[in-house]
């Protein structure tokens, strides 16, 4: 009974992870529905072939009473054949071509469902993974829809002609030569049933392999520098090994299969000429009735042998589809509410109340509460994990945020349409992160105008002076990820790309935590050039770099510890002026 309950719930997963593609074949069903006529025609010639075969051996018998000469059945069967070439090229041309058209799609839409989903998904999924579900997975669905979909509508329509015909010329030579399939195709079913878990499992001991394989590419001079080739090389080889053996384990699965289908295929073989050859000495039958039976059950033969390789393709496709699954029905925690409207200026500040926010129960900002004032600038700091990063997410909305928590112009940010809520907002990460591309492009992502001033904004961050000390100029490529570049040149790059569209308010993460304090005078000097009233929040461990804010927050366990202006918090000797006494001292140390 137990079982029974398995198995059931099996068939409903697989039928379930597949209805996600009906509405892909739906709008392609008109390329199927000819594809299948194609399939229909293809099959009548190669079906007709074996009747002329019996024609003119009946007619090589009694050449008087044939109604074809041996010869013309010969050239019939030659346009026959012709014929079933052109009409098979069709059928494949239009099923497969769908296919890839459903491939095309879902890659769409799963590139524009990654789009739209936020932080928490991203940290919680590897960048491997997902791309092996763009790749492997998907080849997984292509399959399916196309090989599998046309070599099921072939087999269908194979067999029922085939079938129809061979009981026209005798019904119990019929029932004897296929009654092995039906004991193969109970048999291979309950095969199959086990193939779903596996492939899955396979799938995703592949997407674990991309994703340390993609891993150890990105981090290949930390890994050198720390001598850990072997360490790495021992991991990969590990999760290869569990990687093949979920497939010798499929391996063997569709090893059980296709003797099952070749003992089937074999026996009705062996019954047809046992009992086919008694029937043309009995005279029962005609010779050319054993032959046409003989080329009919011969036809049959693929057909049958496939069975195993469809199921296979319908279990590996259900199981990728249930990855993609997870991925096309993931729902952004942070989207657009059904009144959100859009903001276009900032004239009243930004208000936080009582903002708490974490994850899984564990609090990284408890009751922060404060008003800042337009075109205010803010310093931002505090120890390591107190919460300062999670704050400045939440203003974009990087991270969702309860209602009321946080207020730009009287506006709940949730409130606001996310497209014009971001335009406000310049937002510098902690990572500059920097795409293959050249220096100009990278600083005029966040901008559709062509004739953006691109040098202008490289000049306020201080970073025009390296980039004429480049060959190429703006026209620099920076490699992967910046590799060309330094740490302080991508945080300056990263921050000529937050001001070149002009935002009113501007997010600052630590931005000059790997730039020089020589070049940092200068980058300042520049940025207090371009704060003028523009809302400034500047997060840093860099007290020097608070030289033109006009309050501080120190934050301590996700809380507000101590606020005020630098000469405010040093005159209150506090935390702030424990670190101030602490850079102090180690810069006059080094």
């Amino acid at each position: 009974m137990a079982c029974f309950g398995q198995t059931t719930h099996r068939e409903t997963s697989t039928i379930k992870e597949l209805a996600r593609l009906i509405p892909y074949l739906r709008t392609l069903r008109w390329r199927y529905a000819g594809g299948a006529l194609f399939l229909l025609a293809t099959n009548g010639f190669a079906l007709l072939i074996p009747w002329f075969m019996k024609l003119a051996v009946e007619a090589l018998q009694k050449p008087v009473t044939a109604r074809f000469t041996a010869s013309t059945c010969s050239l019939i069967i030659v346009l026959l054949a012709a014929f079933h070439c052109v009409t098979r090229i069709y059928s494949r041309t239009l099923i497969l071509n769908a296919a890839r058209i459903i491939e095309y799609r879902i890659r769409e839409d799963l590139f524009r469902r990654l789009l739209l989903l936020d932080l928490p998904f991203f940290s919680g999924s590897r960048t491997g993974d997902i791309l092996s579900r763009f790749s492997n997975d998907l080849t997984n669905v292509r399959m399916l829809t196309g090989f599998a979909v046309m070599s099921a509508m072939n087999t269908a329509i194979l067999y029922v002609a085939a079938v129809t015909l061979m009981l026209r010329i005798h019904p119990w030579l019929t029932v004897c030569a296929i009654a092995p399939f039906p004991l193969m195709v109970l048999l291979v079913k309950k095969v199959s049933h086990h193939m779903f878990k596996r492939s899955l499992a396979a799938q995703e001991e592949l997407a674990r392999l991309t994703s340390l394989s993609e891993e150890s590419v990105s981090a290949v001079r930390l890994i050198k520098s720390y001598c850990r080739e072997e360490h790495f090389q021992g991991l990969f080889e590990e999760v290869a090994e569990c990687y093949l053996g979920h497939n010798l384990v499929m391996a063997r699965l569709r090893g059980l299969i296709i003797p099952v289908m070749a003992g089937a295929t074999g026996t009705g073989t062996l019954i047809v000429l046992f009992l086919g050859g008694r029937l043309v000495i009995e005279r029962a039958i005609t010779l050319g009735d054993f032959v046409a039976f003989s080329g009919y059950l011969a036809m049959l033969v693929w057909p049958t042998a496939i069975m195993g390789w469809i199921l296979t393709m319908m279990q590996r496709g259900a199981s990728s589809m249930s990855r993609l699954n997870a991925i096309l029905s993931a729902e952004p925690m942070v989207a657009d509410a059904a009144d959100a409207a859009p903001l276009t200026e900032v004239s009243q500040g930004i208000e936080l109340r009582n903002v708490s926010f974490g994850f899984e129960g564990g609090k990284l900002l408890d009751g922060i509460s404060c008003h800042i004032a337009p075109g205010e600038r803010i310093g931002i700091t505090g120890e390591v994990g107190s919460g300062k990063t999670s704050l400045l997410r939440l203003i974009p909305r990087l991270l969702p945020v309860a209602d009321g928590m946080i207020l730009i112009d009287g506006k709940d940010i949730n409130h606001i349409t996310l497209a014009s809520l971001r335009s406000l907002i310049g937002y510098v990460p902690q990572e500059a992160f920097l795409f293959s591309r050249s220096i100009r492009e990278n600083i005029a992502y966040g901008v559709e105008d062509e004739g953006a001033d691109v040098e202008e904004a490289a000049r306020q961050a201080g970073f025009m002076d390296d980039v004429n000390n480049f060959r190429d100029g703006l026209d620099t490529l920076v490699g992967e990820k910046g590799v060309s570049l330094s740490g302080g040149q991508k945080q300056r790059l990263s921050i000529a790309r937050a001001l070149l569209p002009g935002p009113r308010i501007l997010l600052l993460d630590d931005p000059l935590s790997a730039v020089d304090a020589g070049r940092e005078e200068e980058v300042l000097g520049e940025l207090g050039k371009f704060y003028a009233n523009r809302t400034v929040l500047i997060v840093s461990h860099r007290l020097s770099v608070f030289r033109d804010c006009n309050r501080i927050l120190v934050l301590k366990d996700g809380c507000i510890a101590e606020q005020g202006s630098p000469a405010e918090l040093l005159a209150h000797n506090g935390l702030y002026a424990e670190m101030h006494r602490m850079q102090r001292m180690r810069e006059e140390f080094l």
